[in-house]
Formats: structure tokens, sequence, C-alpha cells
């Protein structure tokens, strides 16, 4: 299995972070080493060049696949992508429910 994919919903909030960080280095391009630096202030849509419209819907499908949800149209809210901290706090909610 790789780093930050489950075949079932993770188990705690640590494993929703790894996921999370995966799939982030995934949908964007960029570096695990970069990824790794974000903590709950680093802002995200709107702040890298990487993570537009297109980038937010690649997540959220991703979302879906790797903590093994469905995302429902009004789980979702534009605040949830604006630090990492909102969307990891996103994710843990939908994963841990």
């Amino acid at each position: 299995m790789d780093q930050g994919k489950f075949t079932a919903a993770p188990s705690d909030a640590s494993d929703v972070d790894v996921t999370l960080r995966a799939l982030l280095a995934d949908t964007l391009g960029l570096s695990e080493s970069r990824i790794a630096s974000f903590d709950g202030e680093t802002e995200l849509f709107g702040a890298l060049p990487e993570f537009d419209s297109m980038a937010v819907a690649h997540l959220l499908t991703g979302i879906e696949e790797r903590l093994a949800v469905v995302i429902d149209d009004d789980d979702v809210e534009a605040e949830d992508f604006a630090s990492y901290g909102r969307l990891l706090a996103f994710a843990e909610r939908l994963a841990l429910r």
C-alpha cells in the first residue's frame, strides 16, 4: 500500500494528516518536503498558484477515495480550503464521523 492511500477509513487524526499531505503532493505536484512544512496557518487557495479550482475538484475526489467517505455538496465551504489547518479539520470531520 502506498503511503497515504487507504482501502478503508483511517482510524485516527494522524492517519488523516498523512493521507491529506500525500494527496496534496499528488494533486498539486509539490514536493513532499514542501508539503511536510505546511502547518495549520499555511495558506492554500489563493496563496498557492497550483491550488486552483481544478485542484479543488481533484482534491475532493481524492479525499473521497483515500479516506473512504462521501462528500455532499453541503459538507463543503470555501473557507475549508483557506489554510492547511482548515483543510485538515474538514478532512478529519469527514473521515472520523
